[in-house]
């Protein structure tokens, strides 16, 4: 399983992006899919994650500004980032957390990294 993360770049304060992470290979279901970000010098922080059946969590850092939503048919993860501020500058990462059969357990898999720039 491999995923493939896009969407990154730079914006303006105030402007506003979307990612996307979609999961190529032998999958035969997900269950928790999310976004985590890393900034320089800091730790790698949750950011947003939506289980299958459409519950979500975010950081209070992005709470009524970022949207994550999925697509299982497809096995994409996106992050809609708006009203992005400088402290939203990281790298972020995309978590699906699935299985290749059903009798195989889960695993996590990652995303290579989107490097996401706020800055004027």
């Amino acid at each position: 399983v491999q995923l493939q993360a896009s969407g990154g770049g730079l914006v303006q304060p105030g402007g506003s992006l979307r990612l996307s992470c979609a999961a190529s290979g032998s999958i035969f279901s997900t269950k928790i899919m999310g976004w985590y970000r890393q900034a320089p010098g800091k730790q790698r922080e949750l950011v947003a994650a939506i289980t299958n059946g459409g519950s979500t969590n975010y950081a209070d850092a992005v709470k009524g500004r970022f949207t994550i939503s999925r697509d299982n048919a497809k096995n994409t993860v996106y992050l809609q980032m708006n009203s992005l501020k400088p402290e939203d500058t990281a790298v972020y990462y995309c978590l699906i957390e699935g299985r290749s059969t059903w009798y195989s357990p889960f695993s996590d898999y990652w995303g290579q990294g989107t490097q996401v720039t706020v800055s004027s």
